[in-house]
């Protein structure tokens, strides 16, 4: 068994970070396992639902291994590279974050579209304390998460949130109990699900794009949808119901 396990369905992909004994701490071959996953959905797009076994979402990068790499290794972008792509995904991506989502782990949830969590959720970014910086997103991504000053906090006073604060300041949007906690994901999942596939890919992107590609980029999406088969038959469907 791999170190992430895959449930497919129509709509949708499970997968599970599961190194239990590393507290699913992401390593090469979970980095390897989640490019191949990518691949499979860039090419057939669907929501993506990451969480992690045992209680873990995922305790940070593989120290063990981290230890060993030197500048050569900094610049290849290890990790960076795969959270990038799983950010670019062109189907939402949902966090479902139980206990410890720290470091690396924490930068996977960043990369995510949203995230929800568990009462036991202790999130944040400890890599000042082992000599070296979050490098695979949180210097850039928390910024634009949770603001400039709780951002600092984490980064470089160590600051780990617990679930409520992660929600006060909506870097989680539910708290869950831990049994319940992946029925909450497909929850979110079912209703991205009912929208238009295309015009949440599109919008998707739109969102993403830099400030001065608006509104010019936001005229041309709009354009490729008001062609779309699905526009018509949605708007169409409304329009019946409310003869009704």
């Amino acid at each position: 068994m791999g170190a992430l396990q895959l449930e497919w369905r129509e709509d949708r992909v499970i997968a599970t970070l599961n190194r239990p004994e590393t507290r699913n701490a992401i390593d090469q071959s979970l980095v390897d396992e989640l490019h191949a996953l990518c691949g499979e959905l860039e090419d057939a797009p669907k929501i993506l639902i990451i969480t992690g076994s045992g209680g873990v979402f995922a305790s940070g990068a593989d120290i063990a291994q981290l230890r060993e790499r030197r500048a050569a290794d900094a610049l290849q972008g290890i990790n960076s590279t795969i959270f990038v792509r799983i950010a670019a995904l062109k189907m939402p991506v949902i966090a479902a974050l139980d206990g410890y989502t720290l470091g690396g782990g924490a930068e996977l949830a960043y990369a995510a579209d949203f995230r929800v969590g568990t009462p036991t959720l202790k999130i944040g970014n400890p890599e000042t304390g082992l000599g070296i910086l979050a490098a695979a997103g949180a210097s850039w991504r928390l910024n634009e998460l949770v603001g400039e000053p709780l951002a600092k906090e984490i980064l470089m006073a160590g600051r780990i949130l617990n679930a409520d604060e992660a929600l006060a300041v909506r870097l989680i949007t539910e708290i869950h109990p831990p049994e319940t906690l992946l029925a909450g994901a497909h929850a979110l999942a079912d209703r991205i699900a009912s929208q238009d596939a295309l015009a949440v890919q599109i919008t998707k992107e739109v969102f993403h794009l830099p400030r001065e590609r608006h509104p010019q980029a936001d005229n041309e999406a709009q354009a490729v949808l008001f062609e779309s088969p699905e526009k018509f038959r949605r708007m169409t469907a409304f329009l019946e119901r409310k003869k009704r």
